[in-house]
């Protein structure tokens, strides 16, 4: 297969089969395990001696990933090709800070997405909430930046539609129905309902029936086609549905609508050269969207904001703990 480069014009897409990557199943199998150490949740193969819950750098400079050519891919979303184009703007500006080709990964699913950093074909990416802490543990994902506003502040939040000529107007009216959730990984689309509907009276897969759709989007349409009674969702996801006329939100309405849970962590490999991860942030923190397609796409968006993954995913982490997830690989769907 031959890869356009990103510094030639062309719009570069490289397509992932997951037929060419070791199952993610076989992790501990195909890696030897560190020689023992502080690891919290972590999968074997890494060590957190500073206990901040993410892969460290090895200790072994030979072992230090310092590629010619960065391999970015954003999170599974339903037309790869149009956000290859919305994030080719920032490309050329991670390519110019770093000097290197940067060619964009069109990932398939959470779980090839995880695969793709744990085996070396991944260096820069940005997981969805839900998944972010099964690519920290599984993968070595080092989450260290979000989008948000230029006063810091970032997240979205759940919220709960259905169609307007549904009869459902409060949380009890979903007993009986059937309610899309998006996959079991999702923290807005199932984790987050599932922890938190119960307090107020509606146990997800017993009160109403749970069917998944794939996707937000799939969900969304599905609540504007009534082929679901309802559907929790991100307000990201919708709110960019919206402003390209994908649905009509007259058409529906919101019913219910959680507190803030951050959004899209942006991660890089825990094994890239220290030189390489500071030119890799540098190129993010100095990133200006206001121009440019993908802050067209990021509405309200401004920059890169800091962040890091004990503190601002220990809300994630408390509901994926109340719901009984384990970071395994058989769990990452």
């Amino acid at each position: 297969m031959i890869y356009p480069s990103a510094r030639s014009g062309t719009r570069s897409l490289v397509p992932l089969a997951l037929s060419t990557l070791l199952p993610l199943a076989m992790l501990a199998s195909q890696a030897q395990a560190q020689e023992e150490c502080e690891r919290g949740a972590l999968a074997e193969i890494y060590c957190d001696e500073n206990g901040d819950m993410v892969a460290d750098r090895p200790s072994d400079e030979s072992e230090w990933a310092n590629p010619d050519t960065l391999i970015f891919a954003y999170t599974p979303v339903e037309d790869p090709a149009i956000y290859s184009d919305i994030w080719q703007p920032f490309i050329d500006h991670l390519e110019e800070v770093t000097e290197r080709d940067v060619r964009f990964f069109a990932v398939q699913s959470n779980s090839a997405q995880v695969e793709a950093m744990r085996s070396g074909r991944l260096h820069i990416a940005g997981f969805s909430t839900g998944p972010t802490p099964f690519a920290v543990n599984l993968a070595g994902a080092v989450p260290f930046a979000l989008m948000g506003s230029d006063d810091g502040r970032f997240g979205y939040t759940l919220q709960l539609y259905t169609h307007v000529d549904s009869g459902i107007d409060e949380m009890e009216d979903l007993k009986g129905k059937r309610v899309a959730h998006t996959s079991p990984t999702s923290n807005s689309g199932n984790q987050a309902p599932r922890a938190l509907f119960p307090e107020m009276g509606i146990v997800p897969g017993e009160d109403y029936e749970v069917v998944y759709s794939g996707s937000h989007d799939q969900s969304m349409l599905g609540v504007v086609a009534q082929d679901y009674d309802a559907a929790p969702v991100a307000s990201e996801v919708v709110e960019r549905m919206a402003a390209r006329g994908l649905y009509d939100p007259e058409d529906v309405k919101i019913i219910y609508e959680s507190d803030s849970f951050p959004t899209t962590s942006y991660n890089y490999a825990h094994n890239l050269h220290p030189d390489l991860v500071e030119k890799i942030e540098e190129a993010f923190f100095s990133f200006e969207f206001a121009g440019t397609e993908l802050g067209e796409e990021f509405e309200g968006v401004e920059k890169f904001v800091p962040i890091n993954y004990k503190d601002n995913w220990k809300v994630i982490r408390t509901i994926q703990n109340a719901n009984g997830v384990e970071y395994t690989p058989d769990n990452l769907q």
